[in-house]
Formats: C-alpha cells, sequence, structure tokens
C-alpha cells in the first residue's frame, strides 16, 4: 500500500487535522463550561465526561489496529469525522430545545471518542505512507508543533467564543471543524488495503501486536512511560476545570487563556525536539523530558490568587514540554522500529494501553477531588509521573545514548553492555 504522490497529499492531510485540531481546542474549553456553568456538574460528573472521551481505548483500542488494517483508510476517516460532528451538534440542539443533561453530554464525549480510536491509529499509520523514512522525525515534529500551536490558539479562542457567544453556541465551532476535515480528507487519493486471500483471526493478530511490543526492549518501557503520563493527563483534563473555576475563582475568558498555555510548552517541545535529540541522543532526552514533566506537574498547583495563576501557567508549559518530546521521539521510534505489517497493531496496541490510563485518571481524579479537592488532588497525581521516569532507568534504555542503538536481536544482557562502552 502506497499513496506517496507529492508534497500535496501531506499538506492537504496537515490541513484537515489542524482544522480538526482548532475546532476540538476550542471544544476542549466549551464543553467544560457547559457542564460547570449551565448544567451545575459535580466533580464525579467532570471525571465522568473527561473518562467517557478517552473510555474507547479501552474497549477498543486493542482491535483498532486490526480494524484499520483491514478497512479501505479514507473511508473510515471521513466515516469518523462525520460521526464527531453530529455527535458534538448535538449537544446545542439539545440546548435549543431544552433537553440537555449531562448524560447527554457523557454520551457524545464517547460516540467522539469511539471515532477518535479509529481516526488516529489509521493517521498515525498513514504517515509514514507518504512521506520518507528520512523526513519521519521531521514531520512528527510538525505535526506536533501544530498541534501546540492549535492547542495555543484554540482555547483562548474557546474563551473569549464563550464569553461572548456563551459556551453551548460555541460548541458548533468543533462540529464545523469536522465537517471541514471531512471533505478534505474525501479528496485524497484512495488508500486500498492490500487483503490476503484470507486474514487470520482478529485474536491472533491481535496477540501478534501485543506480544511484538510487550516484549521489546525500548517499545515496552516507553509505553509504560507514557502510561504514567497519561494517567496524570487524564486527572489533569478532569481536574484543570474544576480548579480553574471553583476553587481560583478564574472567569471563562481567563480560564480559556490558562488553558491555552499549554500549547506554549508543547509548540516548544516540538520545535526543539529535533535539536535536544540530536545533541543528547533519544534514549537520553527521553530520560531528561519525564524529569521536567515531574517538575511541572508539581508547580501546576502551588499558590492562591494571581501567584496561582502564573503558577499554573508555568507547570503547564514544563509538563506539556517534557510530555511532547516524550511523544514525538517515542513515536518516531515505534513508525521506523516496526515492521510495515504490524505497524497499525504496535501504534493500536502502546494507544490501549497508555490512552487507556486517561479515562482511568479522569474517574479516579473526579472521585478524590469529590473527597479531598482540586488541588489535593493535582498534588497527588503530581507523585504518580515520577513512575514515568522509573519505568525508562529500570530498563536497558538508561544505558543508551539512542533509542537506535539497542540491537533487538542481541540478548538483553549483551546489548547493555555494548551500550556501556559507547
Amino acid at each position: 500500500m502506497t499513496v506517496r504522490q507529492g508534497a500535496g497529499v501531506f499538506w492537504r492531510w496537515w490541513t484537515a487535522g489542524t482544522t480538526s485540531q482548532v475546532g476540538s481546542a476550542v471544544g476542549a474549553v466549551a464543553l467544560p463550561l457547559t457542564a460547570l456553568t449551565v448544567l451545575d456538574a459535580t466533580a464525579f460528573q467532570m471525571g465522568l465526561i473527561a473518562a467517557a472521551s478517552y473510555v474507547a481505548w479501552l474497549v477498543i483500542g486493542l482491535p483498532a489496529g486490526v480494524i484499520v488494517q483491514r478497512l479501505p483508510l479514507r473511508g473510515a476517516q471521513v466515516g469518523a469525522d462525520l460521526a464527531r460532528a453530529l455527535a458534538v451538534a448535538s449537544i446545542p440542539l439539545a440546548w435549543w430545545w431544552g433537553w440537555l443533561t449531562v448524560a447527554q453530554l457523557v454520551v457524545v464525549a464517547l460516540v467522539v471518542s469511539f471515532a477518535n480510536v479509529l481516526f488516529d491509529v489509521a493517521n498515525a499509520t498513514f504517515l509514514p505512507e507518504i512521506v520518507s523514512r528520512e523526513q519521519l522525525h521531521s514531520r512528527n515534529s510538525l505535526t506536533s508543533a501544530t498541534h501546540a500551536a492549535t492547542q495555543l490558539s484554540g482555547p483562548s479562542l474557546g474563551g473569549l467564543a464563550v464569553q461572548a457567544l456563551g459556551a453551548v453556541p460555541t460548541i458548533l465551532v468543533d462540529a464545523a471543524s469536522y465537517l471541514v476535515s471531512a471533505v478534505l480528507l474525501r479528496s485524497l487519493p484512495a488508500r486500498r488495503v492490500d487483503a490476503p486471500d484470507r486474514w487470520p483471526p482478529v485474536r491472533e493478530m491481535i496477540g501478534e501486536g501485543w506480544r511484538y511490543v510487550t516484549r521489546h526492549p525500548v517499545m515496552g518501557p516507553t509505553m509504560w512511560t507514557a502510561t504514567a503520563v497519561n494517567f496524570v493527563c487524564g486527572a489533569q483534563l478532569a481536574i484543570y476545570p474544576l480548579y480553574l473555576v471553583r476553587e481560583l475563582h478564574a472567569p471563562a475568558a481567563l480560564v480559556g487563556v490558562l488553558l491555552a498555555v499549554e500549547g506554549v510548552g508543547s509548540l516548544v517541545g516540538a520545535t526543539l525536539t529535533p535539536w535536544i535529540t540530536g545533541r543528547w541522543g533519544t534514549a537520553r532526552s527521553l530520560v531528561v523530558a519525564c524529569l521536567v514533566s515531574v517538575a511541572g506537574a508539581f508547580l501546576v498547583p502551588v499558590g492562591v490568587g494571581w501567584p496561582a495563576y502564573l503558577a499554573f501557567a508555568a507547570g503547564n508549559v514544563v509538563f506539556a514540554g517534557g510530555v511532547v518530546v516524550l511523544s514525538v521521539t517515542t513515536r518516531t521510534y515505534r513508525q521506523t522500529a516496526s515492521p510495515p505489517d504490524l505497524l497499525s497493531r504496535v501504534m493500536a496496541t502502546v494507544r490501549f494501553v497508555s490512552w487507556g490510563a486517561i479515562p482511568v485518571g479522569g474517574l479516579v481524579a473526579g472521585a478524590l477531588a469529590g473527597l479531598v479537592g482540586a488541588r489535593v488532588t493535582l498534588f497527588l497525581f503530581a507523585g504518580a509521573t515520577v513512575l514515568a521516569p522509573l519505568a525508562l532507568l529500570l530498563s536497558p534504555v538508561r544505558s543508551l545514548r539512542d533509542l537506535a542503538d539497542l540491537r533487538v536481536d542481541e540478548p538483553i544482557a549483551q546489548r547493555d553492555e555494548v551500550a556501556a562502552t559507547r
């Protein structure tokens, strides 16, 4: 399967993703503010909404790799965009008719979650097909930088739009962005699957991807590192709006700005990742990035009043910067080191485990915040970030300069010896 037909294909793919990301970033402010200000949601309900947004990774995360391998990807992606647009558009319609409830927000989050799983696995699988191996790291950095820029601008625009229009009408921006993305993706060349005469059983294909990742001396440990980070990210998704609105009493426009500063850290991290990994090596950069993220997580819930706003912004920037270095570096390694016929299953396996931790973190954080408050909950989850660098330091990665230095066909003890002599 190949669709590499010039730079135009990549840029249309990039534009589609960027458009939907801007809409999603606006929606990421409008949806929780709808729950808080329109429906007066509790801390647990906020955690439930955040968990529903990612729970599909636990339900279909593993078979998603097999599904993506078997389906025509363009049709699957366009279908996912249309499903997301319809689900999100139902919120302002229900509000207009006076039917909107927290239960509907949870259902919408679930529909979007399931569509996101198939869309994201397909996108990650598609990228190596449209760019050369030499460009892959820079293109991954570009997509992460773009995501960071949308995270920077989207929540700010969302906060201002909520302030001017109200939380519910602003959600229409998210629905429109999915429609634009669907139109752009529909214009890409069809990507057909070279299907065998008879596919192996789904369970066998899932198991092959699972064994490859969990037994891999680099992909296994980095997956558990990402899982620890995403567990904390799930808590942040659930608790940040609650913390800012209920404990720091920030107005809607300021909530948007404070949530948007995550994009500053992500943008800086994505921009500097090629330089950092080139100077220090990919393996060493991962350990440092994880330690930086630990510091950022502890800074977020510090202080009261305006100093608390500044600490939140600074901690958010630092945490996000470290996470992006981790994300870009490990994603590029998986795309280059995985056998092509296993790539979609490798991506699905990693995301099933690591992204599956997001809803768990959201639910746990929502329950904890109802008992001990949002600030204490954020401090407790900051402690959990320590598990991220620990997973790397207890693996062969600790002895490497670059992840590619570790030869997968050599015994682990021998690899450690070779790495130690470099």
